[in-house]
Parts: structure tokens; C-alpha cells; sequence
């Protein structure tokens, strides 16, 4: 994984563990990619991190899929927080790569076994049933950019607690 340098504020980067933590811990990310005629396409997805890529199962009739077949050039962005000062998140850029069978099936494939018991494990509880409609991306970060708020100096007790009065 390379992290980008950050030219302002790095004191908000995260460092290696805590990009794995928090890709370990989130949920949802935004998926983007671009069409043939380079239209951007953005979706929510579920995916797994196995602390070097980001897998993404995948419909097969999907816009995502679609684009990652004439453009394997993707992005994807992960973040969490409700304030300004809870802020944090990941942006990957990348390169999908289509990984095992397509479309896949119940038999066993030890290309995509640890994705699927990440998945399994993360998302559902049991294991995954598939039927023939999925296929997996595996994403290979080339750039990594992160940010937390929750690192920003906290501002000085009087400029919070001071009205603001006209002059």
C-alpha cells in the first residue's frame, strides 16, 4: 500500500494500523468508476479489506461491473463520523481485477476463499450462497489518502466559551 503525501494537514493522516483498523471496522464504502465514455459512477458497496486490498462482490448486471470491464481504473472512499471534529475516512485509487470464476459458483476457489470468509464473517453470519449472478473485484491500492479530524488540535477554552459581542 502506498500512502500518499499529504501536503496539508498531516498531522490529520492516519498511519499504516490505523488505515487497517479503520478498513477493518467500517462497512460501506463509495465505489467509483468510469463508463466507456469516461461518465463517472458512483455506488455504496460492502467490502473486505485482508490489509493489502479491498475485495467487492459484485452483480454481474451491474454499472460497476460494466465499467470495470472497459476501465479497470477505480476509487473508492470510506469514512465515518457526524461532526466536523469526528471526521475520518480512506480514499483508495486503484486498479480492479476481476478474481476466480465468473459468474461464481458454490465450488470451492482458493483465489477467493479468505474474501468470502471475510465477507461471511463481516457481513452475514453464515456462509455466502451464490447464485451465478456475483463475481469478485479485487482492488490493489496504488494510492492511499487518509484523514482524522478527531487529530486536530482542540481549539483554546475561550474561543469556545467566549460570546461573540459587537463592537
Amino acid at each position: 500500500m502506498v500512502a500518499a503525501e499529504q501536503r496539508h494537514r498531516r498531522v490529520l493522516q492516519m498511519d499504516a494500523g490505523e488505515v487497517d483498523a479503520f478498513l477493518h471496522e467500517q462497512r460501506t464504502a463509495r465505489f467509483a468508476s468510469t463508463d466507456a465514455a469516461g461518465h463517472p459512477h458512483v455506488t455504496p458497496v460492502w467490502f473486505v479489506w485482508d490489509g493489502s486490498a479491498v475485495w467487492v462482490s459484485s452483480l454481474l448486471r451491474s454499472q460497476r461491473w460494466s465499467d470495470v470491464a472497459g476501465n479497470a481504473a477505480v476509487a473508492l472512499v470510506c469514512d465515518a463520523g457526524e461532526t466536523y471534529g469526528e471526521l475520518r475516512g480512506v480514499e483508495i485509487t486503484g486498479t480492479a481485477t476481476v478474481v476466480g470464476e465468473v459468474p461464481r459458483s458454490d465450488e470451492p476457489n482458493d483465489a477467493v476463499s479468505d474474501a468470502e470468509r471475510r465477507f461471511e464473517q463481516k457481513y452475514l453470519g453464515r456462509p455466502m450462497r451464490h447464485e451465478g449472478k456475483h463475481g469478485w473485484l479485487c482492488i490493489r491500492p496504488a494510492l492511499v489518502v487518509s484523514w482524522d479530524h478527531r487529530k486536530l488540535p482542540a481549539p483554546p477554552v475561550e474561543s469556545i466559551s467566549r460570546p461573540n459581542r459587537p463592537r
